[in-house]
């Protein structure tokens, strides 16, 4: 006596969990990324019409506050007092002596602060660039 199957088996693969998986992945990484953000420090740049291409290892930045900050490389920014930014430029520079400064300093910052920071570069013959946000032409 032979017993048939009632139902049978569908050899068909469904792709709909998948999509499910690769939508809820993007999701994700679309939310996990808005969350990081690059710089702590509020700044509002200048603008500029022309960029430069060179990618600063060393940062100085001068908030609207007139509080002066500096970092080297993937490392977060912290404080300093204006006379501790000569020594450590030095210190930085004496280990990779190619190596350019940006300048980050907030548009309502006097000019008088910038100068500081350039006569330092200046001293020393550090390669120093202005950081700016690109204007809208």
């Amino acid at each position: 006596m032979a017993i048939k199957r009632r139902n049978k088996v569908s050899a068909s693969f469904s792709m709909s969990s998948m999509t499910d998986l690769v939508f809820l992945l993007l999701i994700f990484f679309m939310i996990t990324s808005t969350v990081v953000t690059p710089s702590a420090i509020k700044l509002l740049l200048p603008k500029s019409s022309s960029q430069a291409t060179a990618r600063p290892i060393t940062r100085v930045f001068i908030d609207a506050d007139i509080n002066y900050y500096v970092s080297t490389g993937g490392e977060k920014e912290r404080q300093v007092a204006f006379d501790e930014i000569e020594p450590f430029l030095q210190s930085v520079v004496a280990e990779e002596p190619e190596m350019y400064i940006a300048l980050y300093a907030d548009e309502s910052v006097p000019y008088r602060e910038i100068v500081k920071v350039l006569n330092i570069a200046n001293k020393n013959k550090f390669k120093l660039v202005i950081a700016t946000r690109p204007s809208k032409e």
